[in-house]
């Protein structure tokens, strides 16, 4: 199984440091190999140049016997190699052996190896099945033979191996060493950067559309020259920004919401007298115009929407405001059979189905939040769809939340408002339109209550089916 490649700025620079000494020895080890084989192959041609060919001149058979008749061993190495051609065919082998030459069995492939060195006084390689790899010259004969000197390459090849050995465990251990100190290295240098990351990502936890955040302070020793350093004087100025922003919004946001909520609270009064003085002229025993009569009727009905509209925000600005609900053991299940009995009573013409199960769902919070958050999600399904739409309400609870449910049947929520459904005075198309002088508040509500009980509310809808699914924790 291949190992995968580091990912982190500290792996990557630990391992290119590791990589690049590797190179460095492999190119100094090679290197220092081929040298020394040159040199010590140079050594052995020179010895082969200074013995002049006279041990294989010993093997000669001249016509008439003198002394390069007897094979002259004296001033040769051990394991000196002699041999004597005659067009092209070995005729005689030897090896100095102890101070005596002994013959030595050639097999046809060292014979045609020995045929095929050229007689130019120059050192080449040949490897003998009995001897093993050897440094040979060939030069020219009294006897219009080929002599052939050689001087075995086995002590090169075996201090080259030593060499090499000698190398691998240098090399390995120099590898190991920088690894360690260069990781330790990496770690140290990069430590400032770890501060800059640990702030970024605290940062990135942060709940920034809260509004109402406490940012952390500025990161020390933010160097200008280094890189780093940069990098945290950046965000340094970047979260004063942010900073400077969120208590902007927050301020901005504090100031409208205690305008609605003193504007909500200043208006249930006069709201309160036109609607009261539209039903005292109504009761009026004296018939009226008919034009006075309907303007009072539409005074007396705007009266009351006013009543509900001012109502809704001054409760969605005390929600913002974070006031306290009650905390008490509401029965869930209650709650949704005397919803869904007023939706039935409010829109006879729907099918109410009830999905409940056999046994209460009991929650803490705020019964008459809750009751106001499920009649809002009923009304919802009552107002925006058509009469005969089947609308099923279902109550599910585990051993950690209650699930609520409400769907329909209608011609559901445009897919680009789905997304802001939730948000304040979002009206639908003529699909879902205001035409029973709803306040476009009542899903915020239902949002702003489930929220501060701590639990979701979500929607998914195609045509023909709509659900609205709310989830409280138990």
């Amino acid at each position: 199984m291949r190992r995968p490649p580091p990912h982190t700025l500290r792996g990557q620079l630990t391992a290119g440091l590791v990589l690049l000494l590797a190179i460095a020895s492999a190119a100094v080890g090679i290197t220092t190999v081929l040298a020394l084989q040159g040199f010590l192959v140079g050594r052995l041609d020179q010895q082969l140049e200074a013995s002049s060919g006279r041990f294989a001149a010993s093997l000669e058979h001249e016509a008439r016997p003198d002394a390069d008749n007897r094979p002259d061993t004296r001033g040769q190495a051990d394991s000196t190699f002699g041999a004597r051609l005659l067009r092209g065919t070995v005729t005689q082998a030897s090896v100095v052996d102890e101070a005596a030459d002994r013959k030595v069995a050639l097999t046809p492939d060292d014979r045609s190896a020995l045929a095929g060195v050229p007689a130019d006084g120059r050192g080449h390689d040949v490897r003998l099945s009995t001897l093993g790899a050897y440094r040979v010259t060939a030069v020219q004969g009294d006897d219009r033979d080929i002599l052939i000197t050689g001087l075995p390459l086995h002590p090169v090849e075996e201090t080259l191996h030593r060499l090499e050995a000698v190398e691998a465990v240098v090399f390995g251990a120099a590898l190991i060493a920088t690894g360690v100190a260069g990781a330790l290295w990496v770690r140290t240098s990069l430590r400032p950067l770890q501060r800059v990351t640990a702030q970024a990502a605290g940062v990135a936890r942060l709940p920034l559309a809260s509004g109402d955040v406490d940012m952390p302070g500025p990161l020390p020793d933010a160097n200008p020259r280094t890189e780093v350093g940069q990098v945290a004087t950046a965000l340094n100025r970047m979260l004063g920004h942010v900073e400077d922003a969120l208590t902007r919004r927050q301020a901005s946001e504090e100031r409208l919401r205690h305008f609605a909520a003193d504007a909500s609270h200043e208006l249930r009064t006069p709201v309160a007298n036109v609607r009261g003085h539209a039903e005292l002229a109504l009761r009026h025993d004296e018939p009226l115009p008919a034009e006075v009569q309907h303007a009072l009727e539409r005074i007396h009905s705007e009266s009351q929407r006013m009543t509900r509209l001012v109502d809704d925000l001054l409760l969605l600005a005390r929600l913002d405001a974070g006031r306290p609900l009650e905390h008490e053991a509401v029965d869930l299940t209650l709650l949704v059979l005397n919803a869904t009995a007023d939706a039935r009573a409010a829109g006879p013409g729907h099918r109410w189905l009830l999905d409940l199960p056999e046994q209460p769902v009991i929650v803490r919070g705020d019964a008459h939040r809750l009751q106001q958050a499920i009649g809002n999600l009923l009304a919802n399904a009552r107002v925006h769809t058509p009469p005969g739409t089947e609308v099923t309400v279902a109550l599910e609870a585990d051993a950690a939340s209650a699930g609520l449910t409400v769907s329909d049947s209608g011609p559901g929520v445009l897919a680009e408002l789905q997304p802001e459904v939730f948000g304040r005075f979002v009206r639908a198309d003529h699909n879902r339109s205001r035409s029973t002088g709803s306040t476009g508040l009542g899903l915020a509500i239902v949002h702003a209550v489930i929220t501060a009980h701590g639990g979701t509310v979500g929607l998914t809808s195609t045509p023909g089916h709509t659900v609205f699914r709310v989830s409280l924790p138990r």
